[in-house]
């Protein structure tokens, strides 16, 4: 006779691909409560599932979004931009 799902003992180490698809909610679960859980394929590591909260901490913000917030509300009203003008190699092209 087996176990209620919530009495199967949480897995050591990672998951079987097979284990994992049989017992996908137990997965998702541990995922939100204990942490990561690998996944393996043929004793290979392959997947990592995450709790949607841990994989937004891992994400970060996107650096577009948060530099232009940051150019945005930074005070550059005086400052100027210098660049050194510098020649490159040139060659000629026949047209």
């Amino acid at each position: 006779m087996s176990e209620p799902p919530s009495q199967i003992a949480e897995p050591r180490g990672p998951w079987k691909l097979q284990d994992a698809k049989a017992r996908f909610s137990e997965l998702v679960r541990l995922a939100g409560e204990a942490g990561p859980q690998h996944v393996t394929v043929n004793g290979k590591e392959k997947a990592v599932v995450l709790s949607a909260e841990d994989y937004r901490r891992l994400r970060g913000e996107p650096m577009g979004d948060a530099l232009i917030r940051l150019l945005a509300e930074a005070d550059l009203d005086e400052v100027e931009f210098e660049h050194a003008k510098s020649r490159g190699p040139v060659r000629d092209i026949a047209l």
